[in-house]
């Protein structure tokens, strides 16, 4: 119910009630690649009434969807909106290394497209990216300035800088020429918009950046900043006649981090005000008129129900005679009994939060520097799945450590709590794990079918994925098997205790601990961030970001092994299944380089 209240709720919101028709585009570019994007298409805009066109790109690590806000509300107010998946992302081919910049990593290939549908105006395209969709956007300028014909008219750069100097002289230049161009600037952002000495030392934070030379550089249309006195300010449009023609530059500079703008009203609000500035809207509604937050909720809908039918699905599969061996009577959870016994449960607990911390920076400082594989094609869920893997190989560890003092020599009945029945059950909870993974990414196929929609909630997202996608998972689902078996087992063979005579007490607080180390290593690095205006040293920004969407992976994984569980007595289905679904998730969610 969940899922169908979802895919019609969210279709309902991207749709506009029916007044805008939404493609799923797949064509050869002509730089000979597959590419992929969602095309949105306002019934205003026909041949005799074209409309302002805008391509928007999802930044590194991303795809198309990730621009949902932005095409929900620019398709209400009557422009024709290309989301793209950029080469290497989402269902678009994978991306060579070293040519990030041919085409624009594909957006303006998409321009070209665009350029070229009858209802859209030719005069007026505009492209906008965040992060590295805004480096496509860069990308695409310099192409465009090298065309017979410039296709495009405005730019919208968020969180990402503009180009302020050649790269070859040094001088300060502008690239954008008279097209209309706009910046969103995180005050807060982890990788951009600081200035560097000569050794690369930081001079400016990002909460700084207006005011210096780059921005009023940007603001001044190019010019040598010792050209100029004045200081211009964020949120204001200034014009200039460029080669003849009126040319707008402004910057909005607001107080969030990098990624924050996936899920801004305040970013959101800004970009629409900037197309209706330098295009008009041929719908025009107040910015602040948004709807985008009514499809993040039934989005939201749709991921949990993701994760009930997991537990709902294995749980009803058991029962049936075919994988009745898979499910076993669970005993009664009881009461830790002695001092050794709690030292170890709230010891190994608290010791895992440490090593689950410590060690995610550790490999951090490491992940460029050899770690991954040449031979990887996607860094992100080899790195996730490899600190995963160590944490788990550690939890095996301390449950041998546990079982040795404490167990060993009594009949401590870890083999009534399911920590083996033999080689039917376990092969039969396979069979189960395997098929509930195949049952949800079903449903997932289904709603994007009928609905062009899927289950998200800002970085974290279920979605359809194309057939290669599979063999990347598999590449890294053994590591996801070695930390949530392992995790499942310590849940549920060793720790599913009573706490104040409540067992539900025991398994919040085992999602707590799930999740305690990063969620430490997030709060620091943003406590950190909004005091002194810079990172921890040695923890990069992507890896706090990529933190968020494992914060609420880790708590699910307790509950769902868990609830699993009380119904099988098997831990490895629950395991399994997490592992299955987070790799899934991991491959079809990020970068994809040919090896």
């Amino acid at each position: 119910m969940l899922v169908a209240v979802s895919g019609v709720g969210a279709s309902l919101v991207q749709s506009d009630a029916g007044s805008v028709e939404i493609e799923d585009l797949r064509w050869e570019t002509p730089t000979g690649k597959t590419m992929s994007a969602l095309l949105y298409v306002p019934e205003s805009a026909t041949p005799d009434n074209p409309a302002p066109g805008v391509v928007a790109s999802h930044g590194w690590f991303n795809n198309r969807e990730m621009q949902d806000l932005n095409y929900v509300e620019l398709a209400r107010r009557g422009f024709v909106v290309m989301s793209i998946d950029m080469y290497g992302h989402g269902d678009s081919d994978w991306l060579v290394p070293g040519e990030e910049a041919v085409a624009g990593t594909g957006m303006y290939d998409a321009v070209k497209l665009m350029h070229d549908l009858p209802y859209v105006d030719p005069q007026e395209i505009g492209v906008t990216g965040h992060s590295n969709g805004a480096r496509a956007a860069n990308f695409s300028v310099l192409e465009d300035n090298e065309a017979a014909e410039p296709l495009i008219a405005a730019v919208l750069l968020v969180d990402n800088d503009p180009i302020y100097k050649n790269p070859e002289t040094g001088e300060w230049v502008n690239v954008y020429g008279a097209r209309d161009t706009g910046l969103i600037q995180a005050k807060y952002d982890e990788f951009f918009f600081r200035t560097y000495d000569e050794n690369g030392v930081v001079l400016t934070a990002p909460r700084d950046y207006v005011s210096t030379d780059n921005a009023q550089s940007f603001l001044h249309f190019g010019a040598d900043p010792s050209s100029f006195t004045d200081e211009r300010e964020a949120g204001v449009y200034y014009d200039e006649a460029i080669d003849g023609t009126d040319s707008s530059r402004v910057i909005y500079s607001l107080d969030q981090t990098h990624p924050w703008s996936h899920t801004s009203a305040t970013a959101a609000g800004d970009l629409v005000e900037f197309f209706d500035t330098v295009f008009e809207s041929p719908n025009p509604i107040d910015a602040a008129n948004q709807v985008w937050q009514w499809k993040v909720f039934f989005n939201t809908l749709g991921l949990i129900g993701f994760g009930i039918f997991l537990v709902a699905f294995a749980r009803a599969l058991v029962t049936t005679k075919m994988f009745a061996a898979a499910r076993l009577p669970a005993p009664d959870a009881q009461p830790l009994a002695g001092r050794a016994a709690k030292l170890w449960f709230w010891g190994g607990l608290a010791v895992s939060a440490v090593v689950s911390a410590v060690t995610y920076v550790w490999l951090s400082q490491q992940a460029f520097t050899g770690l991954v594989p040449a031979f990887i094609p996607q860094t992100p869920p080899y790195f996730i799945g490899f600190w995963a893997a160590v944490n788990g190989v550690f939890t095996l560890l301390v449950l041998l450590a546990a079982w040795w003092f404490t167990m060993r020599g009594s009949n401590s009945g870890l083999a009534a709590r399911g920590l083996w029945q033999g080689w039917r059950p376990f092969g039969a909870g396979v069979a189960v794990a395997l098929l509930t993974v195949v049952a949800a990414f079903g449903l997932v196929f289904v709603v994007d079918y009928f609905f062009q929609t899927d289950f998200r909630l800002w970085v974290l997202a279920v979605r359809a994925f194309t057939p290669d996608k599979i063999g990347l998972a598999l590449i890294v689902l053994p590591l996801f098997v070695i930390y949530f078996v392992a995790n499942s087992v310590a849940v549920n063979v060793f720790n599913r205790v009573t706490i104040g005579g409540r067992e539900w007490i025991n398994t919040a607080l085992l999602a707590f601990f799930n999740a305690l180390g990063p969620l430490v290593l997030v709060i620091a690095q943003y406590v950190t961030f909004a005091a002194s205006g810079h990172l921890i040293p040695g923890f990069g920004g992507i890896f706090s970001i990529w933190l968020f969407p494992v914060l609420v992976i880790l708590p699910v994984a307790a509950i769902v092994s868990r609830k699993i569980y009380r119904e099988t007595s098997n831990p490895y289905i629950g395991g399994l299944i997490m592992a299955a679904a987070v790799a899934m998730v991991s491959a079809s969610n990020t970068l994809t380089y040919v090896v």
